[in-house]
């Protein structure tokens, strides 16, 4: 068996999956397999990792009817049988070494039972777009996951089987296999796994330095509905406050606060300015914690809102004409 399994949940991503799945063969550390879900595609998603696995016999593909990306997968878990689970979904990249950081990671840290990279934003054309994601990479709290989320995204973990078979469970519609992520769940199933894995077992939750996911940022899920994505996540809260009474009620404000100044950024992205100050102002109703811990972010998110609600979204391409050329 092989010591690391990676999950790729497929659905409909013909465009970049061949993409993801080199990223995923050329990984330093070669005693992996690859697990392609198909997620019900109606595209060449299928022939794709079929063409990949005739030429890298470490690709499998598992395929079922449409069942999101938390069904896909818990798919990918149960077809697995690596010690180790990463997950990269089909439209992001793994650097060469990112794996290899990992399993270094976990093996010298018996405690830790999910590792995590940073990740550098790209673009629809693979481009890096000059915004990252740089989490604190120790001394990770369950407060500071419900907070601030330092995985960051799906692509970003590799996670002991142990982790995660001690929060798996089996509701009683289902009759294939266990739930590790929470299938009803459309939005802010990443969030509620971590932190109920934090919630239910002693395993601890490290980093690891360096952008070594490439995490993909199209014009659509800039521009996704905010409300939709605080309604999920006050969804995620009201499963889980009962687990942990005392824990929600010291940090939910806090919380609810960091998850508004988030969502009012990407208001400010997408170029709806009035939403962005909508959110940053109740960001601060519900607690100034944000403003305490991390003045400057929090500051500048509430001088963008404003701007962009004044003069639309041009700040905001002026800082990324500004970033370009600054690559350049």
């Amino acid at each position: 068996m092989p010591y690391a399994s990676i999950v790729v949940p497929a659905y409909n991503a013909a465009r970049t999956l061949s993409e993801t799945l080199r990223s995923l063969s050329a990984q330093s550390f070669r005693d992996l397999e690859i697990v392609v879900v198909d997620d019900g595609s109606t595209d060449s998603t299928a022939g794709i990792a079929r063409l990949h696995a005739a030429q890298d016999p470490r690709i499998r593909l598992v395929r079922q009817f449409n069942r999101g990306l938390a069904g896909a997968r818990n798919s990918g878990i149960a077809a697995s049988t690596g010690a180790l689970i990463g997950f990269c979904d089909a439209d992001d990249l793994w650097l060469p070494g990112k794996l290899a950081a990992h399993v270094m990671h976990l093996d010298g840290a018996p405690d830790v039972g999910l590792s995590y990279s940073g990740s550098a934003l790209i673009d629809e054309h693979s481009r890096r777009m000059g915004h990252t994601q740089r989490p604190r990479l120790r001394d990770v709290t369950t407060a500071h996951v419900f907070k601030r989320n330092p995985v960051g995204n799906g692509s970003a973990p590799v996670i002991r089987r142990e982790m995660l078979d001690a929060v798996a469970w089996r509701p009683a519609v289902e009759i294939q296999r266990d739930w590790v992520f929470d299938e009803t769940f459309r939005q802010s199933e990443d969030i509620e796994c971590w932190l109920r894995l934090c919630l239910r077992t002693d395993w601890m939750i490290e980093g690891v330095p360096g952008l070594l996911t490439e995490y993909r940022i199209s014009g659509g899920g800039l521009s996704a509905n905010v409300e939709a994505q605080l309604a999920s996540w006050e969804r995620m809260v009201t499963k889980l406050r009962p687990l942990a009474p005392e824990f929600f009620a010291k940090h939910e404000p806090a919380a609810r606060a960091y998850q508004l100044r988030y969502l009012a950024r990407r208001a400010v992205s997408s170029g709806d300015g009035a939403a962005a100050c909508d959110l940053i102002a109740r960001a601060f109703a519900h607690s100034r914690t944000p403003i305490a811990e991390e003045p400057l972010r929090s500051l500048t998110t509430w001088a963008a809102a404003h701007a962009t609600a004044r003069f639309g979204n041009a700040p905001m391409r002026l800082a990324r004409a500004v970033l370009s050329a600054a690559r350049t």
